[in-house]
């Protein structure tokens, strides 16, 4: 009851946040030139920031297994919803079937999983947070860019393959592990800016997925069985599955415990809004995209708390 009532706690806390941005939206505070930008910065400097402050800690030899662990269960738990998507979210049209499975395999760690991990277990829980949003970033510009386009991988470009691996996801990584591994202290003339931009990740994250709560329809999920099929993976499917793989490794291989949380909270947040932002581009079901970005967003608060309260009573 502690662990849900905390969940909770930190749920309502992100959702009022959340409602800054709807109330911006809807006093036209806001407009959609503001929140690109809000997108772009948070994507291209914040998270980067993020990543780094993460990696910035003395090297610890047991971390660098858990990390290597998590890399692996993150990779595998996309691998897993990856084909459970294909062969089960079927939908006549195929613009629609392409953001169904999209959606059900990507979720938002980086702008709710994160903040949720930071509130919920610190720094540590990031550490291993970031592990997952790299994962992500890898799948999403590779299996979930040519998903959306609906092309075969073979027919990516060399610009668009440099995508996969070079992105602000991957480059706050690429920083951030020799941080790590060589336990540098950063000076405090960058240190102390990193941290503040690292600090407004949660607030400004809210309030762009407030703003596009505010403009959210939600028709086209309940005219369509199949995108409740795929929220309920997305939200109660993905996280158990994760859970029993986390049990079952774990009668055999030390498990960190906080890593284990953290990537349980990263696989149980909504729909990745990058869903939205890709359908848009390539020609996919935008309403659809939009619907179940913003409606998972809101059945989160009653999902995400029973769900990782049930991951820390049995991990």
């Amino acid at each position: 009851m502690d662990s849900l009532l905390t969940v909770a706690t930190q749920v309502g806390i992100l959702f009022a946040l959340m409602s800054v941005g709807f109330v911006a939206r809807k006093t036209r505070l806001l407009g959609d030139a503001a929140i690109k930008g809000f997108v772009d910065f948070l994507v291209v400097v914040v998270t980067p920031a993020l990543v780094i402050h993460a990696f910035e800690r003395p090297f610890d030899s047991s971390m660098l297994c858990s990390l290597a662990l998590a890399f692996a269960f993150a990779i595998g738990g996309h691998f897993v919803a990856i084909v459970l998507a294909t062969a089960f979210l079927r939908h006549r049209s195929a613009p629609t079937e392409n953001v169904l499975k999209v959606a059900a395999v990507f979720s938002n760690a980086g702008f709710m999983g994160i903040p949720l991990e930071y509130a919920l277990f610190g720094s540590e829980g990031v550490f291993y947070g970031v592990v997952y949003v790299g994962v992500f970033n890898i799948v999403m510009w590779s299996w979930g860019y040519c998903t959306m386009r609906g092309v075969p991988p073979s027919r990516i470009g060399r610009g668009e393959a440099r995508m996969i691996l070079v992105n602000p996801g991957t480059a706050g990584l690429a920083i951030g592990l020799p941080i790590f591994f060589a336990s540098v202290n950063l000076p405090q003339v960058i240190d102390v800016p990193v941290k503040c931009l690292a600090d407004i990740n949660t607030p400004l994250a809210m309030v762009v997925i407030g703003y596009h709560l505010a403009g959210a329809k939600a028709g086209p999920i309940l005219r369509t069985p199949m995108a409740w099929a795929a929220a309920a993976f997305r939200l109660v499917g993905y996280p158990l599955m994760m859970i029993g793989a986390f049990s079952v490794v774990g009668r055999f291989v030390f498990l960190d415990r906080t890593m284990c949380l953290a990537l349980v909270v990263s696989s149980a947040a909504p729909v990745a809004a990058l869903t939205a932002m890709l359908a848009a581009k390539y020609g996919s079901d935008v309403d659809m995209s939009v619907g179940l970005v913003s409606g998972t967003t809101l059945l989160s608060i009653a999902t995400m708390p029973p769900v990782i309260a049930f991951a820390m009573h049995v991990l």
